[in-house]
């Protein structure tokens, strides 16, 4: 591996480490870390510890498998294949299914005018915005629903269904939404008309100046309308106005990966997520 893609992975490293801090303890065991999350919010996972000098075994993963489960956690683990390229093979004989996702860098100078992408009007929310809460609430189930029909095929389910998974937001979560919103460490953006409302969305994670896109997520009716194309080069423009030198994302298929393409993002690597596999009857 040559220096620059070594700089590139070392930074992605210490960008998966340090997300969770800040909400979550981290418990080693072996060379893996758990983050466990103080209070409400979206379970975190397990990963490679930083400065592990052996790669994680799999006595490693079945320790962790058993600490997840005592805390009624998700047994789920994330890496980046080229800097831990071992666990692959360990994850999958601990049993566990791993996708392996196309990790893809945005090429600023390819980054296109989000209002090309689509012609319907893409905003990023505002902590200060007496609607927040309400944006917050139907940016989760934009994504809830549309991550319930994986892909970027057309369905049936819109706005009724979104409407039908709007769920009160904690006022703690939302007041830790609003902080990180406000001072940079977290963007939101939505994609939407007045008559039908929100439509898309997405959001991104921000250290110092490396930054996640994820969750990005289109109702089914109001699929193949660039509209998800549109939300990423939202946030991708908003991210690099703020100084960020680094975007990322991780693609759930080679399919939706096409996606990110026309935004500018370049595939470098391949991210894995692992969970239990489905139990065949």
């Amino acid at each position: 591996m040559d220096g620059v893609r070594t700089d590139l992975f070392d930074r992605l490293e210490r960008f998966y480490d340090a997300v969770p801090r800040d909400a979550a303890r981290a418990e080693e065991h072996g060379a893996l870390v758990l983050f466990v999350r103080d209070g409400a919010g979206w379970p975190f996972y397990a990963r490679p510890r930083l400065d592990a000098d052996t790669p994680p075994s799999l006595a490693d993963v079945a320790a962790v498998r058993e600490r997840q489960r005592e805390l009624g956690l998700p047994e789920a683990f994330e890496w980046v294949h080229e800097t831990t390229p071992d666990l692959l093979a360990v994850a999958r004989s601990a049993g566990l299914s791993v996708l392996e996702a196309p990790l893809m860098v945005l090429d600023p100078a390819a980054l296109p005018d989000p209002g090309t992408l689509t012609d319907v009007p893409v905003r990023l929310l505002d902590p200060a915005d007496p609607n927040f809460a309400a944006d917050v609430a139907a940016r989760r189930a934009v994504a809830a629903v549309g991550f319930s029909a994986p892909g970027t095929g057309r369905g049936e389910a819109g706005p009724a269904q979104r409407d039908a998974a709007v769920a009160e937001i904690d006022e703690a979560a939302l007041d830790e939404e609003r902080a990180r919103v406000a001072d940079g460490r977290r963007l939101s953006a939505l994609a939407g008309t007045p008559a039908d409302g929100a439509l898309a969305s997405g959001m991104a994670m921000r250290v110092g100046d490396v930054a996640e896109i994820a969750g990005v997520a289109t109702l089914p009716a109001a699929r193949r309308r660039g509209l998800g194309a549109a939300v990423t080069a939202a946030l991708a423009r908003e991210l690099l106005t703020a100084g960020t030198e680094l975007v990322f994302l991780s693609a759930g298929s080679e399919e939706i990966a096409r996606v990110y393409l026309r935004v500018g993002f370049r595939r470098v690597g391949t991210a894995c997520i692992a969970e239990p596999a489905p139990v065949t009857p």
